[in-house]
């Protein structure tokens, strides 16, 4: 299945989370179904200690699956496999219109690099990084050959993504 992907990237507390956040807010509100694939490059755990879920995978199932009447969710541990690739991933998604991707800097589909003064590095990622189109950035950015939108500049970001993957505009939801 072709999908729609565009990803945001940049360094540690770069504004890449927030970024990501407001996109799907303002693209939901004008009318897209947007899903989110979030890179980790730390060992995390969404369970806790103290629930089933958790006690099931401890005791070693490869695949445990929650499920309510507000949402579902699905534990795969890799165990010995390695990790799976971002297109495993999207595969496994739902049908949607557009997947924000946060992360995976090296990886071929268009995305934006984000740029905050306070970032753990400020070395850019345009000359490194394959496929970054465009660059939002909380301070005067020169000497690039892409766009270049203010971190908080939401709504021209979202325009972007929009123009950059083929997305039509459906309008805003009232």
């Amino acid at each position: 299945m072709t999908r729609r992907v565009f990803g945001i990237t940049g360094w540690k507390n770069s504004g890449k989370t927030a970024l990501t956040a407001a996109l799907v807010t303002e693209l939901g509100r004008r009318g897209h179904l947007v899903s989110t694939v979030k890179h980790a490059h730390h060992a995390f755990d969404i369970d806790r200690p103290e629930t089933d879920s958790f006690r099931h995978r401890e005791a070693g199932a490869m695949e445990v699956a929650i499920v309510s009447g507000r949402r579902w969710a699905l534990m795969h541990e890799l165990r010995d496999e390695g990790e799976p690739s971002l297109a495993d991933v999207l595969d496994k998604l739902a049908p949607c219109d557009l997947v924000l991707v946060e992360g995976y800097k090296h990886d071929a589909h268009p995305k934006l690099e984000t740029r905050r003064l306070e970032a753990r590095s400020r070395e850019p990622l345009t000359g490194t990084s394959p496929n970054i189109v465009a660059i939002a950035a909380d301070h005067p950015v020169a000497g690039e050959t892409v766009p270049v939108f203010g971190l908080g500049d939401i709504t021209a970001i979202a325009d972007f993504v929009e123009t950059t993957t083929g997305l039509a505009a459906r309008g805003a939801k009232a």
